[in-house]
């Protein structure tokens, strides 16, 4: 039986995770289908915004939400109008974690969206269908192989985060302290079997992340063979 010193860290990381991936998964769907349904000039602006923290180094991510979120920072100053604070806090690993996570999400499912055949939503419109049985009915199952492809990979990158989780959140026993940031205090200590441990649970569901949507690919490709051929 796992110590409590590996549990704690598995339990901080599976709510994270879990709460990440769901707010990533309906920000991501509404940015995206937002993004693609009403082009504009300041699109390219903002698919840039969107996408930067997947290539900004995660400390730079990390040090950016505790300027926003801070003592001094604009929404800590807010929230401690009521109590509250996000630094040091479990809802800094979920927003640390939502952030690097977003752009995998609403880039695959920008690219999924933009693959659905317009002549199929206007045509649901024209029998009287509103924007958002469009959306639900027809958008969103053409789109669907594509948005769980997000999802997973936003998944997996919430479980890997860990430079803006430790910038923001820190690292408190039994609270902020997710698996990567248990792998890399596991290493300062010489604990070298727990780093180990750790290190080979995450490689594991990586690797089954991977081999899902590799899975998932090859029966939507499937699918769409088979339709073609009874059409």
């Amino acid at each position: 039986m796992m110590s409590s010193s590996y549990l704690a860290p598995l339990w901080v990381s599976l709510r994270t995770v879990l709460t990440a991936t769901v707010i990533t998964f309906f920000l991501g769907i509404l940015i995206a289908r937002g993004m693609v349904r009403w082009p504009g000039k300041i699109n390219s602006v903002l698919d840039s915004l969107f996408t930067l923290p997947m290539v900004l180094p995660p400390t730079v991510v990390g040090y950016g939400l505790l300027l926003l979120f801070g003592v001094k920072g604009p929404i800590g100053k807010f929230l401690a109008l009521f109590g509250s604070k996000v630094v040091f806090t479990w809802w800094g690993t979920v927003i640390a974690a939502v952030v690097v996570a977003f752009p995998l999400m609403y880039m695959t499912a920008r690219g999924a969206f933009e693959q659905v055949d317009t002549n199929v939503e206007d045509a649901a419109r024209t029998l009287g269908a509103s924007e958002w049985r469009v959306f639900w009915t027809i958008t969103l199952p053409l789109a669907w192989p594509g948005v769980v492809a997000g999802t997973v990979l936003a998944l997996a990158r919430s479980l890997g985060e860990f430079g803006a989780t430790i910038m923001l959140a820190g690292n408190v026993a039994g609270k902020t302290t997710t698996i990567p940031v248990a792998i890399y205090t596991a290493i300062l200590t010489g604990d070298d079997q727990k780093a180990l441990i750790l290190s080979l649970i995450v490689l594991g569901f990586s690797i089954s992340a991977l081999g899902f949507i590799g899975y998932w690919k090859r029966r939507g490709k499937g699918t769409r063979g088979l339709q073609t051929e009874q059409g």
